[in-house]
């Protein structure tokens, strides 16, 4: 073979070789996973920077401004993995949308705190006022629910103001506006550094368990298609994977997570991420073991309001197995 017929064998070689890699790429499907701007997006922050691989999709990572806008995305069956209110996910799937709960990503993170000296402890919240972080939301919800469970019935014995939003309250708080608050981080630790008077009443997480809780509470999920994760569960394994390694990441690592939430504009400062990372309930629970927890939110839920959820509880089908 002579050096000419040698050349165009080898031009045709590499000709077929990066056809067949464009082929290849294009026939890669996008899929995007959302995340929600704020602390619930914290643990998922290195995706971001490395986006989980699976063989035949591109993936990427996009953080929304709330809860609502990736719940319509799912209803809509335009979003096929993203982070939820572990109702919200429920309220969808009983609509006869087909997701599932692949993994709980946050856990109770709710402070009560106080200005008042009178306020020791939960029983010393009759004929005060607290504003609560999220009307008809889970902070809500639980907080009633362990209300009650002290024999202090809403709207009776106490006041619950919902007049405003989360960075307000921590505002009020040091401003001295009110006195009173339920909240989640990063904004309870905001109040506290804003104000470091600020006493913290009781534990709402093991108020929660006193109350009949299960373990720690539910906040948010990581929903998953249900058709999808059916027909691709390497695909799911490897979100699962890289969310965990996230999380585990975020925890050990607070202030080169700090750094990177504000770079992703989640909507907080570096330092104030930092900060709140240890003090926040970033976890990885996969949807079977966090089973009973999420049930037993769901049946204060039911208590309180029972169409937030659709009704009823989730079947077997909801729980990625």
């Amino acid at each position: 073979m002579n050096h000419s017929i040698k050349t165009r064998a080898l031009f045709s070689f590499f000709a077929l070789a990066v056809t067949a890699s464009l082929a290849a790429k294009g026939s890669a499907e996008d899929l995007t996973i959302y995340a929600i701007k704020g602390p619930s997006g914290v643990s998922m922050i290195r995706l971001f920077e490395q986006p989980p691989r699976a063989e035949g999709f591109r993936i990427r990572v996009e953080a929304l401004a709330q809860a609502d806008l990736i719940a319509a995305k799912f209803i809509a069956g335009e979003a096929k993995a993203g982070i939820l209110p572990a109702n919200v996910a429920a309220k969808i799937a009983s609509a006869g949308k087909g997701i599932q709960i692949a993994a709980v990503t946050g856990t109770g993170m709710l402070s009560l705190l106080s200005a008042d000296p009178a306020v020791k402890s939960i029983d010393d919240l009759r004929g005060k006022t607290v504003e609560v972080a999220g009307q008809g939301a889970t902070p809500d919800y639980v907080f009633r629910k362990i209300l009650l469970g002290r024999g202090i019935t809403p709207g009776e014995d106490i006041t619950l103001s919902y007049s405003l939003a989360y960075p307000e309250i921590a505002q009020s708080l040091i401003a001295g506006r009110i006195s009173l608050a339920l909240l989640p981080e990063p904004f309870a630790t905001m109040a506290r550094v804003g104000k470091p008077e600020l006493a913290l009443v009781g534990n709402i997480q093991d108020e929660w368990v006193r109350a009949g809780g299960e373990g720690n509470y539910p906040m948010t999920v990581l929903a998953v298609d249900a058709a999808l994760a059916a027909a691709r569960p390497g695909l799911v394994t490897a979100i699962l994977d890289a969310l965990r390694e996230s999380t585990e990441w975020v925890i050990h690592n607070p202030a080169e997570a700090g750094t990177l939430v504000e770079k992703h504009e989640l909507g907080l400062k570096a330092q104030v991420a930092a900060a709140a990372i240890p003090r926040s309930s970033y976890v990885f629970i996969p949807a079977a073991e966090a089973r009973p927890s999420l049930e037993a939110l769901y049946r204060a839920f039911l208590e309180f309001a029972p169409a937030s959820i659709g009704g009823a509880l989730p079947p077997d089908s909801f729980y990625l197995q």
